[in-house]
């Protein structure tokens, strides 16, 4: 240990404090410590904290005179799995935990949140690695011995201590995984939601368009034994007798035609599919090879799909493989199109890579296959492929283009409101897929219909209560939550609540209501002020009282829809909870403002002359169809986890429904109350539902609508619950069995309308669908034809519209710390997306320090990271690469602030793209010899 060494500890002290939990590493470092002194380490942790402690370890460790004593404190750092604090000191370079401070900055800002939204439990197998074993284990026992709002503040404090760089991705992972609603709000990635290619310094930030798209599930999702062929083609090895509206489906595919498949969910448009490829791949002469691609949006579907494909066509000699956005990062793209017959890909993988030039073009395809091929459009990663397919189509490339396969249950019609219209939307999306042909069942339509049942469709109106004292009661309380949260600004002068969110009218016990809270929760993350103790003050009493407000706005949804008895419940849980947690003054306020209505909350609840009308009918209902039928099999779908729980409480305590038995099926997001479920649970009662007599309903989200097949089920009830076209097709397609029927019941007449008005589309679609089935081919060509060069000349003429630039000189600053970096005169543009700066000047700015993973990228060589010279900063700038013979930076506009010379007005941008100055190409001959 030298004495530089020594005084390098003293220097980074600060660093160490932060992470460093002593009572970790002391039994590791008996050798050099006394018991008293041990002691005294404990006792300062107990009485003071965390990080009094570990400056107190400190300074007894910097005092220590005896040989070995460094290299003993690196082995215990080593031992108790500080590997990232290990590694800073070890090359006494903190760069790593210094980038975290962003994050954990951000998590503190969020930890009401955070604790009210998260389940240790749930998520703590994801982040383990993160963490130390001894924090895992501390964590568990907090939820078990306090409950889990006290696990998740125990998980927040262990977070923010953690020197591991990757746990913020981790974390949001985790959440992901878990559909978590908090993940909304935990964001680590500027820009990650952008379908383009970023900037070569972000690679790992290739990630597609976040975007909601109606979907088809797998008709195969193996949560329960199928009505489709797949899963059967999975598990055996003499081939499968395709039926025959399957041979129909395939039939103008086969014959080498641009297809639309149509056809309602669970008839299994997969195996038609497969004999689609199957067909294609057998038909090229000795010498010639077909390769296929075939398109799934999501990453379950392109599990699936990639499972059934190479199940089935491996044994008969062809090579399979996939590419995902979670394995893009480890293969060749070229290489694996190169050496397979057979490709899935989720579709943002071909758009990258025909960007890149990876894939120079689809030419390389000689059939493409889209699943769930009605998403075809605006910016969706299968429109900007079908993209490049017409540009190829239309500039008169000889170059051979693949055949084009699209599969749906249903195309839809957009916004048509008569049969025309929707036939111009429908001839669109064949425009946009360059389709000649729809195909749907008609020759074989009783064989398809003994497959898939259509119910019968029953609307029922429901009335709501007349009065509602217990929503007067809890309006109240959102009123003064709302309030305290408004003197809050009054207080500061500057900023109102109102600034916060655009949404109006909101209505206490809504969607809005809820879109609204997430709205001044997003604001306030990005809440800056000149004091940051205020600043952080601020944001957190804003985050209790927003969770407290949706947690009154759940319960007043679920007491419109079920029990005031449920809503009370659900929030004496929450309330329990906040309790057993950090309860602060704020949390104390709020709990005792809910205490002193709680008794007038229960003598409501528990008086019979509120009961839910709503309820009243949907027992008529089913009363009604088990006395007609004592067999049926219901699935009852309502719109949220707190309402399955409900529902489901409510049968089981009404003794004229108790012999339903029911179970519930809900998605794997979890939320406080209502633990979501996983794939094995899912399939435990999916599997008790369709075997056992015991349930005899199946109350569920909409995970059941969107692709787990239950044939024997002959009753669907959707309690105020409705979606679009593509949807209610799905959802109706869950109702199996012969004579099975519909009910739609809501207390809103509009929601009737609306399902009407879907209706009404479908058979528009139908219907227009069977007109262009008798249009001449030739004729159907040309019209898509002419759509196709209408829309090319449209996305060309968008493509010229260039913004007004911005000619005058400006500056840039470090986004950290706000020193100057350079102008923005001197910033060229490298092969039109990478920006470097010329001149001297900067390089006297930046730092650099060697790239943890250099490797070439095209024409470039990365070789290493650069930050803010600064040493109270250095922030994240770029990356120094080697391009042709020259070693220049590229640097990241959101490392940066935009100051303008004249007016000093600061503006941020994520994108360059977005900031609009004059851009000069970068010139060899500007660089000195």
């Amino acid at each position: 240990m030298t004495a530089e060494e020594r005084q390098n500890l003293y220097t980074f002290r600060d660093y160490v404090t932060k992470i460093l939990d002593p009572t970790y590493i002391l039994s590791y470092m008996a050798p050099w410590f006394k018991e008293d002194e041990v002691q005294y380490i404990q006792a300062e942790k107990n009485n003071k904290g965390t990080v009094e402690a570990a400056s107190l370890f400190l300074r007894f460790l910097l005092e220590l005179q005896e040989e070995g004593w460094f290299r003993g404190f690196m082995d215990a750092l080593n031992h108790a799995g500080y590997s990232g604090l290990y590694e800073a000191i070890e090359n006494w370079d903190f760069q790593k935990i210094e980038k975290l401070e962003e994050y954990r900055l951000l998590l503190r800002r969020l930890q009401p949140e955070f604790k009210t939204r998260i389940i240790p439990n749930d998520i703590l197998p994801d982040i383990s690695e993160c963490l130390l074993d001894q924090e895992c284990e501390e964590i568990i026992q907090i939820c078990s011995n306090k409950g889990p709002m006290a696990g998740a503040e125990k998980m927040v404090e262990c977070l923010l201590r953690s020197d591991k760089e990757n746990w913020p991705k981790s974390l949001k992972l985790a959440l992901e995984k878990e559909e978590s609603k908090f993940s909304e709000l935990w964001i680590i990635e500027k820009g990650a939601k952008d379908v383009a290619l970023q900037d070569l310094e972000d690679e790992e930030m290739k990630t597609s368009e976040v975007q909601i798209f109606y979907k088809e599930e797998p008709e195969c999702q193996n949560l329960s034994e199928n009505s489709c062929p797949p899963s059967e083609v999975s598990h055996t090895h003499s081939p499968m007798k395709p039926r025959g509206y399957q041979l129909e489906l395939a039939l103008p595919a086969k014959n080498g035609k641009n297809t639309i498949i149509c056809a309602p969910t669970g008839c299994g448009k997969t195996f038609v599919s497969l004999l689609i490829c199957e067909h294609h791949l057998q038909k090229f002469p000795q010498g010639q090879k077909g390769k296929v691609v075939f398109f799934a949006v999501q990453i379950p579907v392109y599990e699936q799909q990639k499972s059934v494909f190479s199940k089935y066509f491996e044994r008969r000699g062809y090579k399979v493989s996939g590419i995902s956005g979670a394995t893009a990062e480890n293969v060749s793209v070229e290489q694996i199109i190169e050496d397979n017959d057979i490709i899935i890909l989720t579709p943002q993988i071909l758009v990258n890579s025909l960007k890149s030039g990876t894939v120079p073009s689809l030419s390389v395809f000689t059939l493409m296959i889209f699943d769930e091929c009605h998403n075809t459009s605006k910016h969706h990663p299968y429109n900007m492929i079908m993209f490049n397919y017409l540009d190829q189509k239309l500039g008169g490339s000889s170059d051979s283009l693949p055949q084009v396969v699209g599969l749906t249950a249903s195309v839809g019609v957009g916004d048509a409101k008569s049969t025309g219209e929707a036939l111009e939307y429908i001839c669109k999306l064949c425009a946009s897929l360059d389709i000649s042909v729809v195909a749907t069942v008609k020759d074989n339509l009783e064989e398809l219909e003994e497959v898939v049942y259509k119910p019968q469709k029953f609307f029922r109106k429901v009335e709501s209560r007349t009065t509602d004292r217990f929503k007067c009661i809890i309006s109240q309380l959102m009123k003064e939550t709302e309030s305290l949260a408004k003197s809050i600004f009054d207080k500061l002068g500057t900023i109102t609540l109102g600034d916060f969110s655009q949404i109006q009218n909101r209505n206490f016990g809504t969607q809005k209501y809820e879109q609204w809270i997430v709205a001044v929760q997003k604001k306030c993350m990005v809440l800056k002020m000149p004091d940051k103790d205020e600043e952080s003050r601020i944001c957190k009493a804003l985050f209790l009282y927003t969770s407290h407000l949706r947690k009154f706005n759940d319960a007043l949804i679920i007491s419109e829809h079920a029990r005031m008895k449920d809503a009370l419940d659900y929030l004496k849980d929450f309330f329990r909870n906040v309790r057993t947690a950090g309860f602060d003054e704020t949390e104390q306020d709020l709990t005792r403002r809910f205490e002193e209505k709680l008794q007038e909350l229960e003598r409501i609840s528990m008086d019979p002359s509120n009961e839910n009308p709503k309820l009243k009918d949907l027992c008529f209902v089913l009363k009604e169809e088990y006395h007609l039928n004592p067999e049926t099999r219901t699935i009852l779908f309502v719109k949220t986890r707190a309402l399955v729980d409900a529902l489901k409480k409510w049968i089981e305590e009404n003794p004229k429904l108790s012999f339903l038995k029911p179970g519930i099926l809900t998605g794997r997001g979890r939320t406080k109350q209502n633990i979501g479920m996983t794939l094995p649970a899912q399939k435990d009662v999916l599997h008790t539902f369709k075997t056992s007599g015991d349930n005899k309903i199946l109350i569920a989200t909409s995970v059941a609508d969107e692709g787990i097949d239950i044939a024997q089920c002959n009753l669907v009830i959707l309690y105020e619950y409705v979606g679009n076209v593509i949807k209610m097709i799905q959802t109706r397609g869950r109702g199996r069995a012969r004579g099975s029927k519909c009910f739609l019941l809501t207390s809103n007449s509009d929601v009737i309308e609306k399902e009407k008005i879907n209706i009404y589309k479908e058979k528009m679609m139908n219907d227009s669908i069977l007109r262009l089935q008798t249009w001449d081919e030739a004729v159907f060509k040309e019209k898509v034809r002419q759509i196709q060069i209408h829309e090319k000349f449209i996305r060309d003429s968008q493509s010229k519209v260039k913004p007004i630039l911005d000619k005058e000189n400006k500056k840039l600053l470090c986004r950290k710390c706000k020193t100057f970096a350079c102008y923005t005169a001197d910033i060229r543009v490298v092969e039109e997306c990478h920006y470097t700066v010329v001149g001297d000047a900067f390089k006297k700015c930046f730092v650099s320090k060697l790239h943890p993973k250099p490797k070439n990228v095209g024409s470039f060589e990365k070789k290493a990271k650069i930050f803010c010279a600064r040493q109270d900063c250095c922030h994240d700038w770029g990356i120094h690469v080697k391009y042709k013979t020259f070693e220049i930076p590229f640097i990241k506009i959101e490392s940066f602030v935009v100051e303008d010379i004249a007016t000093g007005v600061q503006t941020l941008y994520a994108k360059w793209r977005d900031f609009h100055f004059e851009k000069l190409p970068f010139d060899a001959a500007e660089m000195p010899k």
